[in-house]
């Protein structure tokens, strides 16, 4: 992580990570939740400013570095996590995010996140996640439902689509969570979490996009309906939901069931504990799936947080060692070393 900051030498506030930029995006739209989010977190995270670059690809989101006083890249489309790698591996004192789409980050640049996955490099992602392509006036994206009618798929997509969660998990990433645009205290947990982490960092945020896809998590964010539809990941803590915690899951094998605590059958006691740093994905996994699961509640929060050399702290280590047993290196030495051929 970057230098921390003396905590005697300054305060900072949300202000201080406000640009001088006017925020262009739809009014209502869920992506000034995460940017009010991000400003309030930013001065808890012990990074100067001075120290901090947010890079983006194409897409509503990617505005993002605009609108944060830090330094910014605007790049192109997908290769925000390819941009964002080289500027680790070359500054890795760096604080690198990354804000992007789910369109720009699980379509063109799938091939770039999942090895930001594996290789563990210490980057923070935000995906903004509306199931819809917003800049290009509402088509269908990589994380639209099937069925979805769009003014590209007027019969409705006969695509299935992408579980973030699930896909990060897959591809080994060391922390990964989900938080809601509509969840502002929550948000700001999971972001500092994020920040904290040593390590590839994947944060969902479920983000409202109030003209083409309005709606798209009102189940989980409407006062009626949230609590029985949202169930909130704690480490060391059973999993219960409802209103009133009326309701508890137990897993049955590899199978999570939804008990009710009221019945005088179950208890409080019989339920799943979550455990965020189990070296095994296997049960993040599970928990990503309730999503794709009816009658499964939606989890937030924390899938996994696990502890393990980053490709950045890897390459570093690598040439000190190389350094102190050959020395340093000449470029012009190394151009000339090898087999050489002479084209006449």
């Amino acid at each position: 992580m970057a230098d921390n900051i003396d905590a005697k030498e300054i305060k900072l506030t949300a202000k201080d990570f406000a640009s001088d930029q006017d925020v262009r995006w739809c009014p209502g739209c869920g992506n000034y939740s995460i940017l009010a989010q991000v400003q309030r977190s930013f001065p808890d995270i012990g990074v100067k400013k001075e120290n901090i670059v947010w890079v983006s690809g194409i897409g509503c989101s990617s505005r993002f570095p605009y609108y944060m006083n830090t330094y910014g890249f605007h790049g192109i489309h997908g290769r925000a996590p390819a941009i964002a790698t080289g500027l680790k591996i070359a500054r890795p004192d760096l604080s690198v995010w990354v804000a992007t789409g789910d369109g720009d980050l699980l379509s063109i640049g799938g091939n770039h996140f999942i090895h930001a996955c594996r290789k563990n490099i210490d980057l923070k992602v935000l995906l903004f996640n509306n199931r819809i392509y917003g800049l290009t006036k509402g088509q269908y994206s990589p994380t639209s439902e099937k069925g979805k009618i769009t003014k590209s798929t007027p019969y409705g997509s006969v695509d299935y689509p992408f579980n973030p969660i699930s896909l990060a998990l897959g591809a080994e990433a060391t922390f990964v969570a989900r938080t809601i645009d509509r969840e502002p205290k929550h948000m700001q947990e999971i972001i500092k979490r994020a920040a904290a982490h040593k390590g590839f960092a994947f944060v969902e945020v479920f983000q409202n996009c109030n003209i083409f896809n309005d709606g798209a998590y009102s189940l989980l964010t409407e006062k009626e309906t949230k609590a029985d539809n949202v169930v909130v990941l704690e480490h060391g803590k059973p999993l219960v939901f409802g209103k009133d915690n009326s309701k508890g899951i137990k897993l049955d094998g590899f199978k999570p069931v939804v008990v009710d605590l009221n019945d005088g059958r179950n208890s409080i006691n019989d339920l799943w504990v979550h455990d965020d740093h189990d070296e095994s994905p296997a049960r993040a996994f599970i928990l990503s799936q309730f999503t794709e699961t009816p009658g499964l509640p939606t989890p937030i929060g924390v899938f996994r947080a696990i502890v393990k050399e980053t490709y950045d702290e890897g390459i570093q280590t690598q040439i000190q060692r190389i350094t102190e047993k050959k020395g340093k290196g000449d470029l012009k030495s190394l151009l000339y070393s090898g087999g050489t051929w002479e084209v006449n």
